[in-house]
């Protein structure tokens, strides 16, 4: 892995680091713990990994981390700590195919939060595209049996995932405030707060089987430490429309692994609803307009 300014194949780096993040529903299912307690191993194992990575770059001490930067931090890693584990809760309760293609509408609540607490303006294409969106996770979650009913367990799953993604849109709006604070730094600090606040939730004590452990630390190492190291040397380098479209690698790595994994087919109304939600996204992110009709003079 190489450092943000000497990486060589930034979309090799972005694409390899999606392929990994796909696989996380896999680890998370395989574990066989309560979210809670992924979660909580997931920010050991990262915070170490991250330590150790930011030491040896050099990026530690760093001078530039005041107490108004920390506190900032300590509050977006909060909401990333609780995205995460409302995003693996939602695992269990719908499929990993399922929770993760709903969770990719983080960008529309971004725009949302700019609007309602930021007073940025939102035009009317973007307002068509976060529509269109919204009728993707309709479709993609699934709620609506063939018999018509609604399955209340896997409308908690959803509900989470939306949750989940609000968290981590919230998150994501404050580490912007961090300014050109390495991304390494913020997720380090983000994982050390996760360690302290789920802590005394995550059952600690309890034995875990020999097994999980291997599943844990690929969490902590694999997705969060390397995926996000890779992540953040590619992203100064890559334009918004290469971005838009390698990030969709994560998403359908995860249809594939719970196919493949845990025999959950996608669906024909999921696949249209995962197609509208990337349409959606990559349509806010590109600004795409739609067309408009000319006025005809009279």
């Amino acid at each position: 892995m190489a450092d943000a300014s000497t990486a060589r194949f930034p979309a090799a780096n972005l694409a390899l680091a999606m392929v990994i993040a796909g696989t996380v529903g896999a680890f998370v299912t395989e574990s066989g713990l309560h979210p809670v307690a992924v979660v909580f191993w997931r920010c050991v194992f990262g915070a170490v990994f991250l330590a150790i990575w930011c030491l040896l770059r050099g990026y530690l001490p760093d001078r530039t981390l005041s107490l108004s930067r920390l506190g900032l931090a300590a509050l977006a890693g909060a909401c990333m700590v609780l995205s995460w584990t409302a995003f693996f809760a939602g695992f269990a309760m719908t499929s990993i195919a399922t929770t993760t293609i709903v969770y990719h509408v983080q960008p529309f609540f971004v725009v949302l939060i700019g609007v309602v607490f930021l007073k940025e303006r939102i035009s009317p294409d973007q307002l068509l595209w976060m529509l269109g969106a919204f009728l993707g996770v309709v479709l993609a979650s699934g709620l609506v049996a063939a018999h018509g009913q609604v399955d209340a367990n896997r409308a908690l799953g959803i509900a989470l995932t939306l949750g989940a993604a609000l968290l981590y849109a919230v998150a994501t709006i404050l580490a912007k405030g961090l300014g050109q604070q390495r991304a390494e730094i913020t997720v380090l600090c983000q994982t050390v707060v996760g360690v302290v606040m789920l802590a005394p939730f995550a059952g600690i004590s309890q034995p875990i089987a020999p097994a999980s452990w291997g599943w844990l630390i690929g969490i902590g190492v694999l997705h969060t430490g390397i995926a996000y190291v890779l992540m953040n040397s590619a992203y100064p380098r890559l334009t918004t429309p290469v971005i838009g479209v390698i990030t969709f690698i994560y998403p359908v790595v995860a249809i594939i692994v719970d196919w493949a994994i845990y025999a959950h087919p996608l669906g024909l109304a999921q696949a249209a609803g995962m197609a509208l939600i990337a349409l959606a996204s990559l349509g806010v992110r590109l600004g795409w307009r739609f067309p408009r009709r000319r006025s005809v003079a009279a």
